[in-house]
């Protein structure tokens, strides 16, 4: 038996139209659900959703300096920022002290020994001091070259 044979649509088509031309009153009702349902569910399948890649941001650089500056107003300014750092790491410095010296005070009027806890602080300190320092040596570093460690010795991990 061929295969051409055995799947010809010529006696299913026939079957159809028997069918479909027969006096019934739900043909065009069903007719029109059948139709529904199959477009809608090739329009579903076929909607196309392409994203693309996202689009590349303008970037606008802003300077706050003049163009053309010559090397000696850098300087200038670089010098008065670095005035200006120095100013505020001195009123800085100031204010840290007049908090550590209200800690103290709390602490002598709760009973603590706070000179003793002072000292105990900056040992700790001097041993992480020198701890970095034999690091930097061992490493091969003059002991200018790094940064500065952290030697609060709450904060600073050993």
């Amino acid at each position: 038996m061929r295969l051409s044979t055995r799947f010809n649509p010529v006696g299913g088509i026939q079957d159809f139209w028997s069918e479909f031309t027969r006096p019934n009153p739900y043909r065009w009702p069903i007719l029109a659900v059948s139709l529904l349902c199959t477009f809608s569910l090739l329009f579903w399948i076929t909607k196309e959703r392409v994203i693309g890649p996202p689009v590349r941001p303008e970037v606008t650089f802003i300077s706050t300096f003049a163009e053309g500056r010559t090397d000696e107003e850098i300087v200038a300014s670089n010098l008065a920022n670095q005035q200006l750092q120095d100013r505020i790491r001195e009123e800085q410095a100031v204010r840290e002290e007049e908090v550590r010296e209200m800690y103290r005070t709390l602490g002598r009027a709760s009973g603590l020994d706070v000179d003793a806890m002072e000292a105990e602080i900056a040992a700790d300190r001097a041993r992480q001091e020198a701890r970095r320092k034999r690091l930097l040596e061992a490493a091969g570093l003059p002991a200018g070259t790094a940064p500065e460690a952290e030697t609060d010795p709450e904060t600073a991990a050993e």
